[in-house]
């Protein structure tokens, strides 16, 4: 009866969907200006601001009242060939473009954003952040 129960609470974990995904993890943007954390939300992964530099912040403060806690990575998508796609918020232009995320290896992510069809694309590699979040506003050193 023990064997059983094992069993089945074996296969009931292994047949569980992995609300992981490979994006998942606290990234910092080029120059340092903000960390993002991704992580499941809802049916997939998101990224949200989770610190960010008084210079994004005023930047971002002309279209968003609130740069801490603003989703910019929504709607996630893994397709059939492991790659990302969704929507990419640019808090600074008040803009949601087509974003594609991949992974480069176990530290770096990289992220690519197109408006207007692919007439306007931009790419930019973010950093696995592994440090504590500064309380303050200086730019965290990479690790």
């Amino acid at each position: 009866m023990t064997a059983l129960v094992l069993i089945a609470a074996l296969a009931a974990q292994a047949a569980a969907p992995s609300s992981q995904s490979p994006l998942d993890g606290i990234w910092r943007s080029p120059g340092g200006n903000s960390i993002i954390k991704i992580a499941s939300c809802g049916d997939g992964p998101c990224g949200t601001v989770v610190w960010a530099s008084d210079r994004a912040k005023k930047d971002a403060s002309k279209t968003t009242a609130q740069l801490i806690g603003t989703p910019l990575l929504t709607g996630l998508e893994e397709d059939k060939n492991g790659r990302w796609h969704g929507k990419l918020f640019i808090p600074d232009r008040n803009m949601r473009v087509t974003a594609k995320l991949q992974r480069l290896g176990p530290s770096q992510l990289k992220v690519s954003g197109c408006a207007a069809g692919k007439a306007l694309c931009k790419a930019a590699v973010w950093t696995a952040f592994t440090a504590d979040l500064p309380s303050d506003t200086s730019v965290p050193a990479p690790k």
